[in-house]
């Protein structure tokens, strides 16, 4: 039968096989969200928001409980040293783990003398700074958040420096930023805005900060979601999780096609041997696909340390 997509430029043929099927990885979870890969170990792990629980997919299929009580954690990101940076919805903050959920430790949760609204999602450059986005998201009396009101006065991007403890805003125009990735030389940061449904582009500054910032992409579109995790291929190629699936562009924002997924798709993540399988956090079950190129290695680098 083949996987379901909309096609937009011939060109979306060059990066997926639309003859495969989407794989069911495995089901029966709330809502999962963060998806990072470890090449070393071969394992995928991801949170279930509602739950408060990060669990762990094994090469041989099976899927573990890695942590419990996890303040209803969102997006995760491995730092170059291995460890895991989780985004924290109920205490509203950055914190760090081991590869095996251990060590717990709050980076960042205050900016100033408010609380930071609930960080979404999280990427670490290579000099081991960490950018992350700060919705309101987690805020809100739902199954994702903790409602309680809001101390900042803006839905910010911030980056966080390990070395010296230095928390950094870096943008506060938008409504409600959520997924964001490096470009393959970490020269520009991309970053969605959920509500907007559209993708900026910025700059990254040799100091660190950003410049620029102007919508590089829109989504489009029916069904289920609003753009949120984002990752890149080898190529530059974009893959945003929004409107019934993912979406993907070059990297010069030709908006390329669309592939559908049955369930809202929160964020997605590249793994496998040959780091080609698209691994999809949608909602309760955990899917993928392959793509004919394979994902930035950067992040196998990292986990490889």
């Amino acid at each position: 039968m083949g996987l379901t997509y909309q096609a937009f430029d011939k060109r979306f043929f060059d990066i997926v096989d639309v003859d495969q099927e989407l794989e069911t990885v495995h089901s029966g979870f709330t809502f999962i969200e963060g998806p990072i890969w470890n090449s070393k170990t071969g394992c995928l792990t991801f949170n279930d928001i509602p739950e408060s629980r990060t669990y762990r997919l094994h090469p041989d299929g099976s899927v573990t409980l890695l942590r419990e009580n996890t303040h209803k954690a969102n997006g995760n990101a491995y730092d170059w040293e291995g460890n895991i940076i989780v985004c924290e919805h109920v205490r509203s903050c950055i914190s760090r783990t081991d590869d095996q959920g251990n060590g717990l430790t709050v980076l960042a949760a205050h900016y100033g003398d408010k609380e930071l609204n609930s960080p979404n999602d999280v990427v670490v450059k290579s000099d081991g700074v960490i950018y992350f986005t700060d919705p309101r998201f987690g805020r809100n009396a739902s199954r994702v958040g903790l409602g309680r009101p809001q101390d900042l006065d803006f839905q910010g991007l911030f980056s966080f420096n390990p070395a010296d403890g230095r928390l950094r805003l870096l943008a506060d125009d938008f409504e409600n930023p959520n997924g964001l990735c490096f470009s393959k030389d970490e020269s520009w940061l991309f970053v969605n805005d959920s509500p907007r449904k559209h993708i900026r582009r910025f700059r990254v500054e040799p100091d660190g900060s950003l410049s620029g910032g102007a919508v590089w992409a829109e989504t489009t579109g029916e069904g289920p979601g609003l753009p949120d995790g984002m990752k890149l291929d080898g190529d530059e190629n974009v893959y945003c999780c929004a409107q019934g699936g993912i979406h993907i562009f070059n990297r010069n924002a030709d908006y390329l096609g669309i592939v559908r997924v049955p369930e809202q798709t929160g964020n997605c993540a590249f793994g496998g041997p040959g780091m080609d399988t698209l691994y999809l956090a949608a909602s309760t079950t955990l899917y993928s696909f392959k793509i004919k190129g394979s994902a930035d290695r950067r992040q196998e680098e990292r986990t490889n340390g």
